[in-house]
């Protein structure tokens, strides 16, 4: 008599999540299939474009090109102010979808390299929950000379990690803040995140993002530590200090501009690369 596998654990991020078959994680992208965590949107699509570089954002990093950017569903985060939530908090059956193999992914990159596009960027949702397809397209795009960016939360253990880390040549991280009561109002990993850029920093070129929202993660202080432990990194790792604006479940005003211009500012005391956006 066969043993039936009942549970399987996840491994891709601190969640680890415990899923018996047929379940699906907190991610909505990874399932237990026969006793197997599955990355059930492996190639399935939700968006397509070809956008410049600093959409991503990234600043120092092949500026003035374009880049093909992918998105497809799910993330391991929960983050009440996402800007892209009719994506990433949606599963298989609530979003309109299309299948791109790794091998189509590819020739449709080539074919804009004409309009200047220089590889692709797996952004939109989080990519590292369908890690297996951005390793697949990435490990592709670099034998025909393309490029390969990661605009990711950073919410993936470091083993993880390393099965694409080997394919991409540069990435854009969410810092969301520099709490932890912060990071749990999101669903997320200070500390995870931090390892994330610091091993990433170590092999691609790296860029931070963090959205400013007020009266949780604007004060001066915050901003000066956060700041600092990335010079700790490299003095010049770029930070782009960004406005929030109400999005999904989250309706507190707009961060004021001088808030960002501001704190940037604060920034810049510890760091050479500080740019503001959305102002």
């Amino acid at each position: 008599m066969s043993r039936v596998i009942d549970e399987a654990v996840c491994p891709v991020c601190f969640h680890h999540c415990t899923l018996k078959e047929g379940q699906v994680g907190i991610c909505r992208a990874r399932k237990n299939i026969e006793g197997r965590i599955m990355d059930i949107n492996y190639g399935v699509l939700t968006a397509l474009a070809l956008d410049p570089i600093e959409k991503k954002p990234l600043r120092m990093f092949c500026p003035g090109a374009r880049i093909l950017s992918v998105g497809s569903f799910g993330c391991n985060l929960s983050c009440p102010f996402c800007q892209n939530a009719s994506i990433s908090q949606a599963d298989e059956k609530t979003v309109d979808t299309e299948f791109v193999s790794p091998e189509k992914l590819v020739r449709i990159a080539l074919s804009l390299k004409k309009r200047g596009n220089v590889g692709i960027a797996f952004t939109y949702n989080e990519p590292m929950v369908g890690w297996e397809y951005v390793r697949d397209a990435a490990r592709l795009a670099r034998s025909e000379g393309l490029k390969t960016v990661l605009v990711t939360n950073g919410t993936a253990e470091i083993p993880i990690l390393e099965q694409v880390l080997r394919y991409i040549d540069a990435m854009n991280v969410d810092l969301k803040a520099f709490t932890e009561d912060y990071y749990k109002m999101c669903g997320g990993s200070l500390e995870e995140t931090k390892d994330f850029i610091e091993r990433s920093a170590q092999k691609c070129h790296v860029e931070v993002t963090t959205l400013i929202v007020p009266g949780y993660n604007d004060s001066d202080e915050e901003m000066d530590h956060l700041s600092d432990w990335l010079s700790w990194i490299s003095y010049g790792l770029p930070l782009h200090v960004t406005r929030y604006y109400p999005r999904y479940r989250f309706d507190a005003p707009a961060t004021p501009v001088e808030t960002i211009y501001h704190l940037a500012e604060v920034a810049r005391k510890n760091l050479r690369n500080v740019f503001v956006g959305n102002c």
